[in-house]
């Protein structure tokens, strides 16, 4: 899924704070399609990794309960102004995504 991945990452004191969203289906597997009346298969991020200087800041493990167009936010301490943050996401069907900011 190229490009599904907006990312913002500002330097607020000594503090950087992320802010993301996501495009994705998320589908929990328990739906079933409105006109057909099959089960929707599940289709959901299973893990966000963030890395900024080389090192992992954030990891979050996801199941089918996070919401289509997932948005994440979170705060770390250690970046600088022009460094960057890079979100990637892998998901339950083997799909995956990258997206790299600068901290402004």
């Amino acid at each position: 899924m190229a490009n599904s991945i907006k990312i913002r990452a500002k330097l607020k004191g000594d503090t950087t704070q992320v802010k993301c969203l996501m495009t994705h289906p998320m589908e929990t597997g328990l739906r079933k399609d409105s006109k057909t009346g099959k089960m929707i298969p599940a289709h959901f991020i299973s893990e966000v990794m963030a890395t900024s200087g080389g090192k992992t800041i954030m990891t979050a493990y996801w199941s089918g309960g996070i919401s289509k167009n997932p948005y994440l936010s979170f705060d770390f301490k250690g970046a600088a102004k022009g460094d960057e943050v890079t979100i990637a996401w892998k998901d339950n069907q083997g799909g995956s995504d990258s997206e790299t900011a600068k901290i402004s």
